[in-house]
């Protein structure tokens, strides 16, 4: 790795001017050239330049190394979440594709900066990531490489059962104000605004008798661990479980990485689309001459192309940062537009509003993939884009076009961005049935869990908590409990589905 120099910087400072004409607001950008060799290294290790040892960073990288090879794939940039705001070039690149690759970079970088689930991140990763490597190392020459390896094996098969909201909730507060609430205050007593029916409507048998189940209730909840639902299943068992003091330093290290990458996970859509969006403004309002349009249409048609039964984050992100802005500077939202039924007027709608680049430098700080799939994924938008639902033909074995109806089509895609198209998993009882046994909980959203999948993951909770572990799920709409007591997996029924 080299700092840029010549006309790379040269570059760099132009494209900097034209992000600043724009307001684009961002960390200090530091670009860096590499070869592929090096840019596929960075890549294996998650964009950083040190990771912790493990043969998963190798294999990703064997596969990497192959792929472009073979010409199947190449990687133009790198970019990662940190101040200052480090990038890496590609040596091989053209002109043109450097210059494109900045003007996606300051996209990336202005995103990080100001969108809010990047806000609770550690922007100084790189020198966190080093120190988790140092100490992993100095880990696996004290306990052995393939003990230590090992298990991390195992804290990176659960690494997605942890809380994203988490990071935003404070911790609870205990002033004056909770200390002053009077404790004999009855919840269970009913409204009497005749006083002669006091005894009637509350009786002081069922009164006393209320009161003292909720005073059992909240003892049995104080006893009780965790004493609600725990989403965190990471950090429960770093707290909870009998682990030796490195394994538990291991199972943060993976913890606190996991929730670094977790706003990538849920903004991609969002990133791309504003990364593209700025390059291809950049470049073609800015930047591009005209010696360099075909290069530019060449890279911009690899990256934009949608391949059958794919989703494209850049592509659909792009496309969805110009709708909103294109609506907004035509006044075609809210309720006047909303409750339109003339089509005619509604296609020669246009109020001249021009708050369209507002509207999406709004966006691009309060929302995320979710939210913003659901708010601004619209019947318009979809029948423009030609979006539809599939599934696999039994008889050919090919994919077909299930569905073009709107509500199916955008279900689905919610159902794919939701937790990422994962299961919600909560710890629900650190002592069940007084046996030490870990009891888990699926919040079942309408898919069954994976039982294979299930068995590997209980397997390697089992490995942790050192005791039998089990999760209460359904399948096939019945409700049933998957338990592991360290030797085999058994299926039983439940009499009633978990709720959180």
């Amino acid at each position: 790795m080299a700092p840029i120099s010549g006309s790379l910087r040269d570059l760099q400072a132009e494209i900097q001017g034209y992000a600043d004409e724009y307001s684009l607001q961002y960390f200090t950008q530091v670009f860096e050239i590499v070869d592929y060799e090096q840019m596929c290294e960075i890549a294996a290790y998650g964009g950083f330049p040190v990771r912790y040892p493990h043969w998963r960073f190798g294999m990703e990288y064997d596969h990497m190394i192959k792929s472009h090879t073979y010409g199947l794939s190449k990687i133009y940039e790198l970019v990662i979440n940190t101040d200052p705001c480090y990038a890496y070039l590609l040596e091989g690149n053209s002109f043109a594709d450097q210059k494109l690759v900045m003007c996606h970079v300051y996209g990336h970088n202005d995103f990080f900066k100001n969108n809010r689930f990047f806000a609770p991140t550690d922007r100084r990763m790189i020198d966190v990531m080093a120190n988790n490597a140092s100490r992993v190392r100095r880990y696996m020459d004290r306990h052995g490489v393939v003990t230590v390896e090992s298990f991390i094996d195992v804290c990176l098969s659960i690494d997605n059962l942890i809380d994203p909201w988490a990071p935003f909730r404070e911790p609870p507060k205990k002033g004056k104000a909770a200390a002053a609430v009077d404790e004999e205050e009855d919840v269970h007593r009913l409204r009497n605004v005749r006083g002669y029916l006091e005894d009637y409507i509350n009786p002081p048998d069922f009164i006393a008798k209320q009161r003292e189940k909720a005073k059992a209730e909240k003892e049995a909840s104080k006893r009780k661990l965790p004493a609600r639902p725990e989403r965190d299943v990471l950090g429960f068992l770093m707290q909870h479980a009998p682990l030796d003091a490195w394994e538990a330093d291991v199972l943060g290290i993976i913890r606190e990485e996991a929730y670094y990458f977790l706003p990538q996970m849920q903004t991609k859509i969002m990133n791309e689309g504003w990364a593209s969006y700025w390059h291809s403004r950049l470049m073609t309002e800015r930047a591009l001459r005209d010696s360099e349009v075909i290069d530019y249409a060449d890279a911009c048609a690899g990256v934009m192309s949608m391949a059958p039964g794919q989703l494209n984050p850049y592509k659909i992100g792009i496309e969805l940062f110009r709708d909103i802005e294109r609506r907004w500077d035509m006044g075609r939202f809210g309720a006047a537009w909303e409750d339109c039924d003339d089509l005619r007027a509604k296609a020669e709608w246009d109020q001249q509003l021009g708050k369209g680049r507002d509207k999406i430098f709004e966006v691009r700080r309060l929302y995320n993939d979710v939210t913003f799939i659901d708010e601004f994924f619209t019947l318009d938008f979809a029948r423009e884009q030609k979006f539809f639902t599939f599934q696999e033909n039994r008889r050919s074995g090919r994919l077909e076009i299930e569905s073009r109806e709107f509500a199916k089509i955008k279900n689905k895609l919610l159902a794919m961005l939701t937790n990422f198209g994962q299961p919600f998993i909560y710890v629900v009882d650190a002592n069940h049935l007084n046996r030490g046994e870990l009891l888990l909980g699926h919040r079942h959203e309408g898919q069954d869990l994976k039982v294979d999948y299930a068995r590997d993951t209980l397997r390697n909770l089992e490995r942790i908590w050192r005791r039998p572990v089990s999760i209460l799920t359904m399948i096939d709409d019945k409700p049933k409990r998957i338990r592991f007591d360290g030797s085999e997996v058994t299926i039983s029924d439940e009499p009633a589905a978990f709720r959180v």
